[in-house]
């Protein structure tokens, strides 16, 4: 039998691949990436064996949806539905994702954040099914072998985490691959790359979460985390594997704490196709906001003063991506860093600390700070009030730390502040966007990291838009794999910040609104990949194999969109 079959005048490269099988009988009901369930025709009954196996009623893809729909509408609550929509999928990926793209506003927030949070923290106890591949100490060594063995061969993008820094729950041991699992259905939702050309791969190099190891319950290796060089022995370990078995596929890093994000993303950026969504993902979609704030204060970027509370993976990716678009804009390295303030817990970053590596970069000389003179002076509302700081941006996970005499101190440099409180989930956010609507009047530009309801201003109503990743990941992986890349370029993520600014209607900029709706991210993603495509056939970083490869035809970044267009998967039967 196959299924999703597409003609692709190019020849073989970057099509969708077909799922061929060989199974006959009750074997094809349990094979998810073929089953129709109920929806097999009489024809296809008697053909595949299957008649016996299912009640009489062929019903179609668009009576599935409906039923599965009014099953969710019964549903106490998030994690149910969760826990629906992924049993779903272990049956039927088709149905499990047409369900999805009926209605992606409502359903993003369930198969990601917030609620794929509660998925991490109860993964051991909600555990039904395997769902890709589990790498610990027992078994890294024989990493070549277990991937060669996998169901799925033909991979092209793999999300892949050691489950330390989950969505500000931090580590979450074996927990971690929910995340996984998430982001490759955003991949397909958004991207349209078929569900069997997605890995989810976790990490589990052990855990320091007491409540895990405590837990009689849990699945994962119960030692402590490995550190040091047993920890990036055990990651070259699989990067030599992943390398050997997939050299073409895309490896997203995801939910690595810290400096060892920085590490392990620097490291392999040349060894195996691969960036960090966290560090890279979180700049791009953040920049995309301050490019459309711009466009509503009519302002540039270079003419602000940028403040990213919170120095962890996601803070200092986006100092990265604003330094880097000044730089475009013409500014000097150190005119740019100069507009970027980094904030921890121990207040602005300055140079005279111990650092952490990545965060040496952003750090300040305490002698330019004339207003710091004591440790009690290294305050969020002194830094806001004596840098002048006009874009203050919230990835900390101090939930209410924004308070009205911080957003005040901005608006007095700026008739339109910037205020973007961006941690995840809802309760770690910074500010509320309705308070930060109320203490400015309305004049504030406000998008947020988690979905928020929208706000009641002026007798209006105001859609607060969400800075999600999902914007961008999804056409930066369809941009690479179409394109061959053979590396992930910082210019990529500048090409995406813009392609999704650019998808922000007029009435939107007019409203103040930073996002473009979540119901367009099939059309943001295909933007996005269409761009990041083009940077790679520019920068001349396609594979030898690949139609782009060395200029070889005038019309490249046409036949790359044909390619695109033609490759995306849709939820349907065949």
């Amino acid at each position: 039998m196959e299924i999703n079959h597409y003609e692709f005048e190019y020849g073989e490269y970057g099509e969708t691949t077909d799922v061929q099988i060989n199974l006959r009988g009750f074997d094809i009901l349990r094979y998810n990436n073929i089953s129709k369930g109920t929806a097999f025709t009489i024809d296809e009954r008697r053909k595949l064996k299957l008649s016996g196996y299912l009640p009489p009623r062929v019903k179609t893809l668009e009576e599935q949806v409906e039923t599965s729909l009014k099953i969710l509408e019964n549903k106490e609550n998030d994690i149910e539905k969760f826990i629906y929509l992924r049993s779903l999928y272990d049956r039927n990926v088709v149905l499990a994702h047409a369900v999805i793209a009926s209605d992606v506003t409502s359903f993003l927030p369930i198969i990601y954040t917030p609620t794929v949070g509660l998925a991490c923290q109860q993964y051991s106890s909600m555990f039904r099914r395997a769902n890709g591949i589990h790498f610990y100490p027992g078994n890294i060594d024989h990493a070549e072998h277990i991937l060669n063995h996998y169901t799925d061969q033909d991979i092209r993008v793999a999300v892949v985490t050691d489950n330390q820094g989950i969505l500000g729950i931090g580590d979450q041991g074996a927990g971690g691959i929910p995340i996984c699992l998430g982001k490759l259905m955003l991949y397909t939702q958004g991207a349209g790359i078929a569900p069997w050309h997605c890995l989810p791969i976790s990490l589990d190099v052990g855990t320091d979460n007491e409540d895990l190891l405590n837990d009689p319950n849990y699945l994962g290796w119960r030692e402590r985390r490995l550190t040091g060089e047993a920890y990036y022995e055990f990651i070259e370990k699989f990067v030599v594997a992943f390398k050997k078995v997939f050299p073409k596929a895309l490896c997203q890093w995801e939910d690595f704490s810290k400096q060892t994000a920085f590490t392990v993303r620097d490291k392999y950026l040349k060894e195996v196709v691969s960036f960090n969504d966290d560090i890279q993902g979180t700049g791009s979609i953040t920049l995309a906001g301050a490019i459309a704030a711009m466009k509503v204060k009519n302002e540039k970027m270079t003419d602000q003063v940028y403040l990213v509370h919170g120095a962890g993976a996601g803070g200092v990716g986006i100092a990265e991506q604003i330094q880097t678009e000044l730089e475009e804009q013409g500014m000097s390295a150190e005119e740019a860093i100069a507009r970027i303030f980094t904030l921890d817990s121990r207040g602005v970053v300055t140079s005279d600390r111990d650092l952490e590596p990545y965060k040496i970069k952003y750090a300040k000389d305490p002698a330019t700070l004339p207003w710091l003179k004591t440790p009690e002076d290294n305050t969020l509302l002194n830094v806001v009030k004596n840098e002048k700081i006009t874009v203050l941006i919230g990835t900390s996970g101090q939930p209410g730390c924004f308070t009205k005499e911080v957003v005040d101190a901005v608006s007095r440099h700026t008739d339109r502040p910037v205020i973007l409180p961006l941690s995840n989930p809802t309760s770690k956010t910074e500010a509320l966007p309705v308070d930060v609507y109320e203490w400015t009047d309305g004049k504030a530009l406000v998008a947020t990291g988690s979905p928020f309801p929208d706000v009641e201003h002026g007798g209006k109503a105001y859609r607060i838009g969400q800075m999600n990743n999902a914007f961008v990941f999804p056409g930066v992986g369809l941009g690479v794999v179409a394109s061959g890349a053979t590396e992930v370029l910082p210019v990529f993520f500048s090409a995406a910040a813009h392609a999704v600014a650019e998808f922000i209607s007029e009435e939107d900029i007019k409203d103040g609104i930073l996002c473009p709706p979540l119901n367009q991210l099939k059309e943001v993603s295909i933007a996005v990949a269409k761009r990041v495509g083009a940077e790679a056939i520019k920068a001349g970083v396609t594979r030898n194999d690949c139609p782009f490869s060395d200029f070889k035809h005038e019309n490249d970044e046409g036949r790359l969109n044909v390619l695109i267009d033609k490759m995306y998967w849709n939820p349907v039967y065949f």
